[in-house]
């Protein structure tokens, strides 16, 4: 069976470019080598190159082991907790 590619608009695929970049970053300021960095994370160094360019198609569970390498799982915790608008929608079905 082969799997379905997402597909993804250029204006999204500048968020994951950005978010890459700032993983990249953390790991620079840490001073932690890719080496280092894809080894605490339970993932090969393509992998963590991947992550840092911001591909899409990696795992989020490979996201997630980076974040937590980089003492960055509170910001992974924050992703879409704030869902203003799933409220907005809920609301409006409650009237």
């Amino acid at each position: 069976m082969n799997p379905k590619k997402a597909v993804l608009l250029p204006k999204y695929l500048k968020i994951f470019e950005q978010l890459g970049e700032n993983i990249k970053l953390a790991r620079k300021r840490r001073k932690l080598t890719t080496e280092q960095v894809s080894e605490r994370a339970g993932i090969n160094r393509t992998t963590l190159y991947r992550i840092e360019k911001g591909d899409p198609a990696v795992a989020i569970g490979s996201y997630f082991n980076v974040f937590r390498v980089l003492n960055l799982e509170d910001d992974f915790k924050t992703l879409a907790v704030d869902d203003e608008f799933g409220r907005k929608l809920q609301d409006l079905d409650l009237l």
